[in-house]
């Protein structure tokens, strides 16, 4: 088969937002272009290093006496997005980094932030992007929650941003799948 150069892309995010978070059991979009559920939530912009997907496979070999390799085991798999969420005072994000319970009020009339060791929500993550020649590309972790968060730096020549590590966990109704990734031309 030849060299495809049209194969070859780039993402963008989708216009009107391209991370959305909502509670776990939420309705799964079916396709790449689906309108999202009503429970889904906007996270707002994301730092223009984007969107980066890891996928990481630990290994342990097996020795034979003698010294020769002769099985290598699995012994974990695991699969995460990271990304910056550069809207500070998006409630929806402050809801995400420090558990919906944590955050009171609204902005306009006095909004409450609590920092404590409560467990942050599971959920769904949906994250669209738009490839070259306007292929649509949809990733749904539909077993999902934040694990990490990197400090939060407020300076005057930066935008305040949460750095968010969500890591999928297997999902029963996609026989343990972590994440899928749903293509389409656009419409």
């Amino acid at each position: 088969m030849p060299n495809n150069a049209l194969q070859v892309t780039a993402g963008q995010p989708k216009v009107g937002g391209a991370v959305f978070w909502a509670p776990l059991g939420s309705t799964l979009p079916a396709t790449a272009s689906a309108t999202l559920d009503t429970a889904f939530v906007c996270l707002g912009y994301v730092s223009e290093d984007g969107v980066t997907f890891s996928r990481a496979r630990e290994t342990e070999d097996v020795t034979a006496w003698g010294g020769d390799k002769v099985l290598t085991l699995q012994t974990e798999k695991t699969d995460t997005a990271q990304m910056t969420l550069i809207e500070a005072l998006n409630e929806n994000v402050l809801k995400l980094v420090h558990g919906a319970d944590n955050v009171t009020g609204a902005l306009a009339t006095g909004l409450t932030v609590k920092e404590n060791s409560q467990e942050l929500d599971y959920g769904v993550w949906v994250i669209d992007a738009v490839l070259n020649g306007d292929i649509l590309m949809r990733t749904i972790m539909p077993n999902a929650k934040v694990t990490n968060i990197d400090d939060i730096q407020f300076a005057s020549n930066a935008a305040v941003g949460y750095n968010v590590t969500a890591a999928a966990y297997p999902y029963d109704a996609w026989d343990g799948d972590t994440h899928r990734e749903l293509y389409a031309e656009s419409e």
